[in-house]
């Protein structure tokens, strides 16, 4: 009796837990939002700047990158950097307005951006899920929760002992 009270919290507690993973997720892409916003500012800029010298946009990195001052040169590895860093969340945002509700977490969990994960997380705010997907996952972890503490207490169950025939 008490152990499938234990696994009955334990199951709730799962479920508390895993219903947080859309919340997560969703603060998550506000904030790739915002990151995505930044960077398409910063490329855009540097693009008007190169098409004002006459260059294309690689052909500016390509000049930075071998011009003879290290800070040109850094200059020409950042730009480089974040334009290939905007292109992958771009990907990535595209992906995640693609994708249904549930797809939306192994997107997440396949294309996640280090900085932004780290950021998310560290603002993150559990709210009460109220959407299917918010629901399912609660289910889903109400009751992997339950059926493991089940399993485990498996052991350490009493057993009944049959009444001896008459």
């Amino acid at each position: 009796m008490i152990m499938r009270r234990l696994a009955l919290g334990f199951g709730l507690f799962c479920g508390v837990i895993a219903s947080q993973a859309p919340e997560f997720a969703q603060q998550y892409r506000q904030r790739l939002g915002g990151a995505l916003d930044e960077l398409t500012s910063i490329v855009e800029q540097f693009s008007s700047e190169a098409k004002s010298a006459g260059l294309e946009t690689k052909d500016a990195i390509a000049r930075l990158e071998a011009n003879g001052e290290q800070l040109a040169r850094d200059r020409g590895r950042s730009m480089e950097q974040t334009i290939a860093r905007h292109a992958r969340l771009d990907d990535q945002q595209k992906r995640m307005r693609e994708a249904g509700p549930f797809v939306r977490l192994i997107v997440l969990a396949e294309t996640y951006d280090p900085r932004i994960a780290q950021r998310a997380w560290g603002d993150f705010e559990p709210a009460v899920p109220t959407t299917p997907e918010g629901f399912v996952t609660a289910g889903a972890g109400a009751l992997l929760g339950y059926g493991f503490l089940r399993l485990v207490g498996a052991p350490f169950r009493r057993r009944r002992r049959e009444p001896a025939p008459a």
